[in-house]
């Protein structure tokens, strides 16, 4: 049985935060923000207003923290190095392969496909770091 009560609601917190932050650097001008306009075709201009993206962003952010903190525990992973592999298998495993299918299917081309799933694996690994790491 999944049991939420004995989550460690601050490192859930922290993760989900760290996907946030990681998000904002991953998308800009530093990493691969212009890369990632280039490869949807779009310029900065045509981008609707972020507040709607960056609402759903923090959700998908937790939702993601919630599962990964679930999974870690029902696994029995301890250690910063575990949390971080088990991130790693989950986002490899699951969600790169996930975006796969989607970018096979819809033609999106190879930078859109390793842009947008090395930031889903990128935070699982952060957060499986840190939920493995701090229990």
């Amino acid at each position: 049985m999944l049991d939420m009560v004995s989550l460690n609601w601050i490192a859930v917190a922290v993760a989900a935060v760290i996907g946030m932050a990681l998000g904002a650097l991953w998308y800009s001008p530093v990493l691969f923000g212009n890369a990632w306009l280039k490869a949807l075709g779009k310029t900065e201009e045509e981008l609707s207003s972020p507040g709607p993206a960056m609402a759903g962003g923090l959700f998908a952010s937790a939702a993601s923290a919630v599962t990964m903190a679930l999974l870690i525990a029902a696994a029995g992973v301890t250690g910063y190095a575990a949390g971080a592999g088990f991130g790693l298998l989950c986002g490899l495993g699951l969600v790169a392969t996930a975006f796969l299918s989607d970018s096979l299917f819809c033609g999106w081309g190879w930078p859109l496909f390793l842009i947008q799933a090395g930031y889903r694996v990128t935070y699982l690994v952060l957060m499986g770091a840190v939920l493995g790491g701090w229990q």
